[in-house]
């Protein structure tokens, strides 16, 4: 007797005794890869270990529960020992909004600007000396009438041509004519418009650059003073804003410096030409800004002030306000900061256990009623990895604290256990989840409810799928809803602000949008571990699919005979609550090995025609057993799952081709050596409900066919007499098929047989109303006949009041 059984948690359904020779196998088959407890042991070790690893960081907190903004219903709380005061977050905030409006910007000097400007002053100088000497040439030719003017005005236009300075036609009139008037009269060079503005320029910039232009606009500046570097001299200096310039206020001022010297048209041309050379000498560095306001930042006090051993924090009664909120916060973080290696182990050594135990109770339920599932490490590994990949996702959040703990998609987890077992696997997983994340999330009430609540409606909204639309677009849909209406009572019920709800809404939304995830999950499922789920199911089912459409057209008559099976089993699985998708799919294939030759079953034969006239029938008996094995082939060629191969071994079982035998038994030559193993299907029997359910609508549907003049009680008895003989001959009893299911599947068959034959079928109470009705008929003419004693008949009966 095991440990479980000693203390009464043993199945409550004993496992049918194996047959002989099978008992060493399954000895065998316990310590194998599939079946070895330790490597469950490991695994189950390995989930507590993952889900230990995200516990939360803070060793200790206070203990104390209470709400802002409600009454302290606790008794009167004193400072155990000294501790600081913490800062809000809006309050550290706020101090570093103050510091990066107050840090101001960092600017180096560039002492090569005035040198760069002069360059450019002198290049554009020399730029257009080509351009004026050629102007004033064609000038000279012209007023000498020289034959050379033609040719000068041509040089002339050529290099105004190729001259890159794009003056504007007024500044370039002023220009050429200010120069062949000094030319022409032998004035002084500083005669020339020319080097006048030029000269005003190179006063005017001298004065900026010794004043300082910044290459960034004083409005984006927050700050009245600015932070200039000078790396040549190693000098660092406050500068008041009022005292330098941006590139607009150094325009303004040159314009209005140049409009006191010169006209309006001269003043256009000065500002051309100063557009053309002026940069900033004050170059405003990031880098250096940064790393001052970093530096500012990293000097911010966390916490303000200090509470005195023996204070009185809060006294029972008085109202949680926000700064006795944020001082209770600080004494837990202190706690946590102070607390002692054994206080940490302690606290840590609870948390396990209560984890150990909320695995254990999953580990039972799965253990008591769902046996397939720890008898099979594969599954039983998929099960643990999937609720371990949340609980990982949850720890590595909570690690990091990048995030909202509502992001993690717990949902998940139920859904894909759901789909791939069924609906209770997925809500007793939803509620272990939730209760290890509630952990994992300081012990958070609210989080554990809302996250059950959505979880198990999540569980509800997919136990039934019918099509992907109804997965993709409803379940996440009713996981955020239901979110949203449990947060959101929440946030009421404790009368608290609505920015958590917000911030956390917008964490749910992303969460149900990872719900999308769960079908490559799945699929990816499929293909490790070797499951089948409803999604395949749905796919299989379509008679759409190659290896059925080749069915139809290879072999009509066992076509039509393998959607009648497979009516007849949906309807029966559903009626005892088996998978009556998975059954209806396993009968839509049982049969496909009748396509290699599908001549010799007679639900494809003509009239006339039978292809066993020609056969022995031990001969015959080989050709009708061969169709299992050919199906079992042609299943794993088109790498059809495993359970649906199940289908089609078993769906005959080990019985016998009866009329066969029988017919052999005729012949005296091979009575002496006939045996009815040669006349046996190999097997194996059914070991589930659904495909117990295929045998047995398998065997009737044929037979109900068969029938020439089907009547209800004829019917009645084959449903009887089939079923009764199979559970007699032992085709059942590896499947788990009780008396009260066989009794409700007769009951179906035969509805549904009735409800096929329903046009020749004759029921008893029907020959009964026909009775009744003719008798009826008859006193009602007897009544119209007339008599010679009519009148005395009506006196008589009026008498009696009939």
């Amino acid at each position: 007797m095991s440990f479980l059984e000693k203390i009464g948690l043993g199945q409550k359904k004993k496992e049918i005794t194996p047959l002989i020779g099978e008992k060493k196998k399954k000895e065998q088959e316990k310590y194998s890869l599939r079946r070895n407890p330790y490597i469950r042991a490991f695994i189950l070790i390995l989930f507590v270990a993952i889900s230990a690893f995200s516990l939360p960081r803070n060793p200790v907190n206070s203990g104390l529960n209470y709400s802002q903004g409600q009454p302290w219903r606790n008794p009167d709380l004193t400072a155990p020992f000294t501790f600081a005061i913490q800062k809000t977050d809006a309050e550290l905030e706020e101090e570093r909004e103050a510091i990066r409006s107050s840090t101001a910007p960092i600017f180096r000097a560039d002492q090569n600007v005035p040198i760069t400007v002069q360059t450019r002053l002198d290049s554009i100088y020399r730029e257009i000396q080509p351009v004026l000497e050629t102007y004033h040439n064609w000038q000279t030719a012209e007023r000498q009438s020289a034959s050379t003017a033609d040719s000068d005005s041509t040089n002339f236009a050529l290099e105004i041509r190729e001259s890159e300075m794009d003056f504007t036609e007024k500044s370039w009139e002023i220009l050429l004519e200010s120069y062949d008037r000094v030319q022409q009269n032998n004035l002084a060079p500083s005669q020339f418009i020319g080097v006048e503005i030029k000269q005003q320029l190179e006063l005017l910039i001298d004065q900026l650059m010794n004043q300082g232009v910044i290459n960034q606009n004083k409005s984006n500046l927050q700050t009245d003073n600015i932070i200039i570097r000078n790396n040549r001299e190693s000098t660092e200096q406050s500068v008041d804003l009022a005292r330098i310039r941006d590139l607009r206020e150094a325009n303004e001022f040159v314009q209005f410096r140049l409009n006191r010297v010169f006209s309006e048209d001269e003043t256009r041309l000065a500002m051309e030409i100063y557009n053309k050379v002026i940069i900033p000498n004050l170059r405003f560095s990031e880098e250096d800004t940064q790393e001052r306001l970093q530096a500012a930042l990293s000097d911010v006090s966390e916490t303000k002030g200090a509470v005195a051993q023996g204070q009185v924090i809060i006294r029972r009664g008085d109202l949680v306000s926000t700064e006795r909120a944020n001082i209770l916060r600080s004494l837990a973080e202190a706690r946590s900061e102070n607390a002692s290696q054994i206080e940490k182990w302690v606290r840590f050594a609870g948390q396990l256990i209560i984890i150990i135990a909320v695995t254990f109770v999953f580990f039972m339920y799965i253990h008591l009623y769902r046996r397939s599932i720890t008898s099979d490490n594969a599954l039983f590994l998929l099960v643990f990895l999937t609720l371990g990949l949340v609980s990982f996702s949850a720890g590595l959040i909570n690690y990091l604290d990048i995030a909202d703990p509502y992001i993690i998609p717990v949902a998940i987890a139920p859904i894909v256990l759901t789909i791939i077992f069924d609906s209770r696997v997925g809500l007793v997983s939803a509620i272990m989840l939730a209760s290890l994340l509630g952990l994992i999330n300081g012990n958070s009430f609210e989080f554990v409810v809302a996250t059950f609540t959505a979880c198990s409606l999540g569980v509800f909204s997919v136990r039934d799928i019918k099509d992907r639309s109804q997965f993709f677009f409803t379940t996440p849909g009713i996981v955020f809803i239901t979110y949203l209406i449990v947060i959101g009572s929440f946030n009421v019920a404790t009368l608290s602000g609505w920015d958590m709800f917000t911030s956390d809404l917008m964490y749910i939304a992303i969460s149900s949008v990872f719900i999308l995830f769960t079908y490559p999950i799945i699929l990816l499922f499929e293909k490790i571990f070797g499951v089948t789920t409803d999604f395949t199911l749905i796919e299989l089912g379509d008679t759409n699919q190659p290896l059925l459409k080749k069915l139809m057209n290879k072999a009509p008559g066992t076509f039509h005979h393998s959607l009648q099976v497979a009516n007849l089993s949906e309807a029966a699985a559903s009626a005892i609550g088996a998978n009556s998708l998975l059954c209806r799919v396993g009968a839509l294939y049982h049969d496909i090995g009748k396509m290699v030759k599908p001549d010799y079953f007679v639900e494809n034969q003509t009239k006339g025609n039978n292809e066993h006239d020609n056969l022995k029938p031990q001969m015959s008996a080989m050709v009708i057993k061969a169709h299992v094995s050919e199906g079992v082939k042609m299943a794993e060629d088109e790498d059809l799952p495993s359970i649906i191969i199940d289908f089609i071994k078993t769906h005959h079982g080990t019985s016998v081709i009866r009329y066969f035998y029988e017919k052999a038994k005729e012949d005296d030559s091979l009575k002496s050596m006939l045996q009815e193993d040669q006349f046996r299907y190999e097997g194996p029997l059914p070991s589930s409900k659904e495909t117990g359910i295929l045998l047995l609508a398998d065997g009737i549907e044929a037979a109900s066919r068969a029938m020439k003049n089907p009547t209800y009680s004829k019917l009645e008895n084959l449903v009887n007499r089939m079923v009764d003989d199979r559970v007699a001959e032992g085709q059942l009893s590896h499947s788990p098929l009780t008396f009260r299911h066989l009794q409700v599947i007769k009951e179906t068959f035969l509805n549904i047989l009735v409800g096929v034959y329903h046009s020749r079928v004759e029921y008893p109470e029907d020959k009964e109303r026909e009775a009744e009705e003719k008798e009826a008929a008859e006193k009602l003419q007897k009544k119209a006949e007339p008599s010679e004693n009519g009148s005395e008949q009506t006196q008589e009966q009026d008498k009696t009041g009939d």
